[in-house]
């Protein structure tokens, strides 16, 4: 362990990795109570388009990518409601943005080939290992801060997911409450991209969170347990990174995955003897 801290990569993905998971966990638990998966999804998409849109524009990579999440998820808390009407809205937007990723791809490899490689594999599957200064800071206060502001809004967020009917006719002002958590949702998904990439966001946000709902039903325990499985995988992750040499993204996924499927078994006995 010593060894492995010693590298100032390594300390700078624990940090990193340590808050964007935090911050996962946390905004993935209302993803999965409030049955927004595709929204993610569809945001994970977007990041890799808007990374090759800014840089095309000339943009710094993070500008564009949370730009972009942030531009499209207000898109989709203004197109579609609840139900039907918001899943056809994410469908509308998600096809729209796929095929806009398509022309900059195109655009990108046509300027300059030599660079698409690598980056697109950076943006689609994560480089934690590899990650600049400027990025460490802003992954960093990026998910501590996106913590502080979804712990502050919880209360009234959980009200609204759980029964919104009461909720709205108590007062919580859903329209602003919905924005603000859609704009947590695309900030969250813009910095994890850096963690795990955009094609395996599911592994960092809804997969701890739907395991902590397997073993909690109290909404608050649950947060905790989300956040704190995510960050749980993200460190073991590295550490086994830094011994097997494989991808730290694979470990993260394939460690969420396994403790999806433990909690599952764990239900299933719990329920047999129960």
């Amino acid at each position: 362990m010593q060894q492995m801290l010693a590298l100032d990569f390594m300390r700078n993905a624990f940090v990193t990795g340590g808050c964007i998971a935090l911050a996962a966990g946390l905004v993935g638990y209302f993803v999965v109570l409030r049955n927004q998966v595709f929204t993610a999804d569809a945001l994970g998409h977007v990041a890799f388009t808007g990374s090759l849109g800014g840089l095309l524009a000339g943009l710094n990579l993070l500008v564009g990518v949370f730009g972009s999440c942030i531009a499209v998820a207000l898109a989709i808390g203004t197109l579609g409601g609840r139900g039907r009407g918001r899943d056809v809205a994410i469908g509308t937007v998600f096809a729209w943005v796929l095929g806009v990723g398509v022309l900059f791809l195109s655009l990108y490899i046509t300027a300059r080939s030599a660079a698409t490689g690598s980056l697109g594999v950076s943006v689609l599957f994560g480089s934690i290992l590899g990650l600049q200064p400027y990025q460490v800071v802003v992954g960093s206060i990026t998910g501590l801060a996106t913590c502080a502001v979804t712990l502050l809004v919880a209360r009234p967020l959980l009200f609204l997911s759980v029964d919104p009917d009461v909720a709205v006719a108590r007062g919580v002002p859903i329209r602003a409450l919905t924005a603000l958590f859609l704009v947590l949702l695309a900030i969250t998904v813009a910095e994890s991209v850096q963690a795990v990439g955009a094609l395996l966001i599911f592994g960092l946000m809804v997969t701890p969170a739907a395991t902590a709902q397997n073993l909690s039903a109290r909404p608050w325990l649950g947060m905790v347990l989300s956040a704190l499985i995510a960050l749980a995988v993200v460190w073991a992750g590295l550490v086994l990174s830094f011994y097997v040499a494989y991808p730290t993204s694979f470990f993260i996924t394939s460690l969420a995955f396994a403790a999806y499927l433990a909690s599952l078994a764990g239900r299933q006995i719990v329920r047999r003897f129960a």
